[in-house]
């Protein structure tokens, strides 16, 4: 394997990683792994070096809003600035419940 293709996958790997973690967290999600494989497969036959880098570089440029999205979220729910803390609350008391062996319940949601 080239260094090029060496480069090319460890980006795709990030890619998809951080689409996994911040984006496709639920089966519903799944066209956006789907969207990224795609696009990388059909990008697979690129021959000029330059839309290649190119083409690397958004994919890393967009892991890296990705990652950075996320975390600046985490940032502003540890602060309590005012955003939508249902989530966050829900992973407080998740937390809280595992501490002593007990799971939350499902919520029922027609």
């Amino acid at each position: 394997m080239s260094a090029e293709a060496l480069q090319v996958a460890k980006v795709y790997r990030q890619l998809l990683r951080a689409v996994k973690k911040h984006v496709a967290k639920e089966d519903r999600a799944r066209h956006f792994k789907e969207y990224v494989t795609e696009e990388f497969r059909n990008n697979s036959k690129l021959s000029d070096p330059s839309s290649i880098q190119q083409k690397i570089k958004l994919a890393h440029n967009y892991t890296f809003l990705l990652n950075s999205v996320h975390h600046h979220q985490e940032l502003l729910f540890s602060y309590n600035i005012a955003v939508d803390r249902s989530d966050e609350m829900k992973k407080v008391l998740g937390k809280s419940a595992a501490s002593v062996g007990l799971q939350l319940p499902e919520v029922y949601q027609p």
